[in-house]
């Protein structure tokens, strides 16, 4: 309800959290502003910061294998499917967000015979490689496109892959050897010369083949000295190799085709890391890891099934530190959605961004150590939403974060503000999928149910903005938690007690005496909740539970077909008890929300049968039915005190419905599958919606808005018409047409073409002394106004064609074709033949006129659609054909005419005669 009491009649889209990454590779830039990610078939660049869409970049509709960015940030390298590589220009930082896909500079088909999963560019930015599943490794020219070498001979897949710059080894002309390194699922890695096989084309074999891993290799880095490489696969080992070996070691008996012994990696440690290893990375020494003990330390950064960032010190083979602690409570599933896919270090930001299975994107901060930011590449099935506040003024609740829960044991906390993008919180501490939320009225209690049978009761962390820790749990129903609520109570910083509805078909009421309202940041292990009342309460599965205003009533919904309501008896801290008063039967499918009006005794339910039913507490029966949904209903909440409901069902529709009336006033569509969370803000004014299509939409209550541009366009065409009606009295006509047509006023623009040619002087002058006809100035002009004459001569292309539109129009009823003939010669006779073009050639779309503003009623106006000049030409010919037929036949009638007069004043002449003899 607007501030003023009015109702609400309409909510405004203001923002949509959709999908940011499905799956695939992802790229991060140097100074973590800016990420890669693919969504769907598609690569889109997005603001880390703003979460803003800066642009998406064109592909073959082809899945996206593997990705890598130039060293330089100027060119992006995508390799699809289709075995095809595209090479597109990077947006520079500044770039400002475009809707145009970029299209790639450079597109080559077919570069391998099997899909590439790996690429990598090298660090001057000139070449590429990509390594493929048939074993076959190419090096491409970056600028121009073309093969510079293909090493063959892996023993299988080639699982990574990574350009080197040796800094010593120079051949004869002083350019430093570059170094392709691979390695492939035969555990092997091998080191090709890229200088060397380029002098001998035909060697393509490896300087170097390096043993000692015993399964894939997943990662390989170098430390910036050039003097160590680490190696890391599956068999959860990390390699340390010293790329230059002391001058004491024996020297290697294998030379080059230039007769240059190259000296060969030797395997300096190994270092087991207890995990499977799918991603590493040398870092810059982590300062507050530094020993006291001195020397050169060499970090290193791991990640993989254990889905945590490791930092280890390569020389001591060392764990330093864990930047993140496993969540070993998770079941196997969840605890698989949480492997770390990639890995990425950021130099430049001094942090580290892991990319998990569950398509979560996590950034962390070496210098800090800890995590800065959570982005949620994909939210799955969306299945309930809640608004959540820190404000310790329980009063006025401010709803800046919104909790979900989704197709995860995570629940995804965001803020409502635009200014943090698409930062979320992720909340750990549930063992499965979470099914339901509630929160407490004002909105700083967050309860949740699960599948782990569990009921868990968060508070918010003091002086953490956006995370909640977990301070009680709940355990004793024996299948998944589905539907809950909390209690309504005002005024109290821990609501008294909660209900939790199970698919075991019970309920139960859960005592939160001596639970913390707060938590802190190391706060122990969550207490354990008490149930002081269980009881049966349907036949089959409890979809919905809501507490009433004054908590005095609890109703259940479940898929019995049948809503109950009970009442409610607790006593803090001693017992509760639930007693039925009352059945909600008529609804022909199951029940799937329930929600009491926090105004009126009335109850609403909404149904699989596509209905919303709306019950009366007094004797509950049933008073009114909305329908309007296509599918099942599954969301209800009263707005407006009571006077208003709003609705969320399977066909992705939000609908916005007056309660007397039993109407639906708005319609709200930003979803393609079933929407199953709701939830309003305190105020009302905002409204969130979130569907299995992983999209979740803010919608603002813009009746004020709407209204307030409905008075001021009402107000602007007023000024306009009183514009119009002025510039005609005073036969400024040049400004008269402008108008008419900027206002898409068919009529009275044909009104006044009408009026300027009916104007036009019929009486000749003649010269008093010679007798010559002399033309006024104005029928010197085409249209019978040289002013009208000079506006036609000078439209604008846009306004030239919308004028046309009209001629043609107005041309096809004979009532109205004199004027139009007439202007179509004016433009004729005063524009090219080129300007004619060009208008249609720039022409766009013009909106719908809101006018039904008609010649005579019978001629619909063209200002809707942007016609092409041959639809123009073909719909004028046939009827300016017509009409000189028409006018030809007018001619021959009238001459007619002067024939019988002719003959009538012969006739009288004769009879004359006669009667005179």
């Amino acid at each position: 309800m607007n501030q003023d009491g009015r109702l609400t009649l309409s909510y405004r889209k203001t923002r949509s959290i959709g999908p940011l990454h499905t799956e695939g590779p992802v790229i991060v830039t140097s100074d973590a502003k800016r990420i890669i990610t693919c969504l769907g078939e598609q690569a889109i660049l997005t603001n880390v910061e703003t979460g803003e869409e800066i642009c998406r970049f064109l592909s073959d509709t082809a899945m996206i294998t593997a990705m890598a960015l130039a060293p330089s940030e100027k060119e992006l390298v995508v390799v699809t499917a289709s075995l095809s590589i595209h090479i597109y220009p990077m947006p520079s930082l500044y770039s400002p967000p475009t809707s145009k896909a970029i299209e790639p500079l450079r597109h080559i088909p077919k570069a391998h015979d099997a899909p590439v999963h790996v690429v990598a560019v090298d660090p001057t930015s000139s070449y590429v490689a990509t390594g493929s599943a048939d074993g076959v490794a190419k090096v491409w020219d970056l600028k121009r496109g073309f093969v510079t070498h293909a090493f063959k001979g892996h023993g299988g897949v080639i699982s990574c892959l990574r350009f080197h710059i040796a800094e010593s080894d120079q051949d004869t002309s002083g350019t430093p050897n570059i170094w392709l390194v691979t390695g492939s699922v035969d555990t092997r890695v091998r080191i090709f010369d890229l200088v060397k096989s380029n002098l001998r084309s035909t060697n393509a074999k490896p300087f170097a083949v390096l043993d000692g891993h015993v399964s894939v290799p997943r990662a390989i880095d170098f430390s910036a000295d050039g003097k160590w490489m680490l190696t890391a696969g599956r068999d959860s080992v990390v390699l340390v190799w010293q790329l230059h070996p002391n001058s004491e070691k024996p020297p290697s008996k294998k030379k080059t085709g230039d007769g240059h012994s190259p000296s060969l990696p030797t395997l300096a440690k190994t270092i087991p890391v207890s995990e499977a290893v799918e991603a590493l990375a040398v870092i810059e020494p982590v300062t507050s890891l530094l020993s006291k003990s001195g020397g050169e330390p060499l970090h290193f950064i791991i990640a993989g099934e254990k889905g945590i960032i490791r930092i280890w010190d390569a020389h001591k083979g060392k764990l330093l530190r864990n930047l993140q602690e496993r969540q070993e409570f998770l079941s196997t599933d969840a605890q698989e959605l949480q492997h770390i896919q990639e890995a990425i270090y950021c130099p430049t930001a001094a942090s580290v961004v892991t990319v998990h299975a569950d398509q979560n994107i996590v950034f962390h901060s070496l210098n800090s150590l800890s995590t800065t930011r959570h982005l949620i590449g994909f939210n799955d099935e969306i299945v309930d939403s809640a608004f959540l506040s820190t404000d310790t003024n329980g009063s006025n609740p401010q709803d800046t974060y919104l909790a979900l829960a989704t197709n995860s044991a995570l629940i995804r906390v965001y803020a409502t503000s635009k200014s943090e993008g698409l930062n979320s919180y992720l909340l750990s501490g549930h063992g499965d999928t979470v099914l339901a939320l509630d929160c407490s009225a004002d909105g700083r209690i967050l309860i949740s149910g699960s599948k782990d049978n569990t009921v868990r009761v968060w508070a918010p962390v003091k002086d953490q903005p956006g995370q909640w820790a977990c301070v009680a749990v709940g355990e004793g129903h024996a299948e998944s938690i589905g539907a809950l609520s909390i209690s309504k109570k005002t005024g109290v910083s821990m609501p008294g007690f909660l209900v939790t509805g199970s698919q075991d078909r019970t309920v139960k009421v859960w005592d939160l005496t001596g639970v913390p309202s707060s938590s802190e940041a190391t706060s122990a292990s969550p207490q354990k909740l008490s149930s002081f009342a269980t009881q049966k309460v349907h036949e089959k599965d409890v979809n919905s539970l809501d507490i009433s205003p004054n908590d005095r009533l609890l109703a259940t919904g479940s898929q019995d077909k049948t809503a109950k309501i009970f009442e409610i008896q607790h006593q803090q801290g001693t017992r509760a008890s639930l007693k039925l008063v009352g059945t909600l039967k008529g609804h022909k499918r199951g029940v799937w929300n329930v929600k009491f009006s926090k105004t009126e005794r009335l109850i609403a339910t909404a149904s699989g049968d596509k209905s919303v039913k709306l019950w009366t507490l007094e004797d509950y029966t049933c008073i009114k039915t909305f329908e309007g949904h296509t599918n099942s209903v599954l969301r209800v909440a009263f707005i407006s005190n009571g006077q208003q409901l709003l609705t969320t069902a399977s066909d992705g529709l939000l609908k916005l419905w007056n309660v007397r009336g039993e109407e639906c006033v708005a319609t709200m569509d930003n979803h393609e599958e079933k929407v199953w969370a709701l939830a309003v803000s305190h105020d009302e004014r905002t409204v969130v919606t979130a569907a299995a299509d992983s999209v979740v939409t803010f919608w603002t209550d813009s009746t004020e808005t709407e209204q307030r541009e409905r008075d001021e366009k009402r107000e602007a065409i007023v000024a306009k018409e009183q514009d119009l009606a002025n510039y005609v009295a005073l036969q400024d006509y040049k400004n008269a047409i402008f108008l008419a047509l900027s206002m898409e006023h068919p009529r009275r623009l044909y009104n006044l073409f009408s009026a300027v040619s009916s104007s036009r002087t019929t009486e000749s002058l003649i010269d008093s002394t010679t007798g010559e006809i002399l033309e006024t100035y104005e029928q010197s002009s085409i249209t019978g106004n040289p002013a009208v004459d000079e506006v036609i001569q000078t439209l604008p292309a846009q306004e030239l064609s919308k004028l046309l539109r009209l001629v043609r129009d107005w041309n096809a009823t004979a009532r109205t074709s004199a004027v139009a003939q007439l202007v179509l010669h004016a433009i004729v006779k005063l524009r090219p033949a080129d300007d004619i073009k060009a208008a249609f050639n720039s022409q766009k779309p013009y909106p719908s006129s809101t006018n039904n503003d008609e010649v005579d009623g019978d001629i619909a106006t063209s200002l809707k659609q942007g016609d092409s000049l041959k639809d123009i030409l073909d719909a004028l010919i046939p009827y300016t054909e017509r009409h000189l037929t028409r006018m030809d036949r007018l001619l021959q009638d009238s001459y007619i005419l002067d024939f019988l007069l002719s003959e009538m004043d012969g006739g009288i002449g004769v009879m004359d005669e006669d009667d005179e003899q």
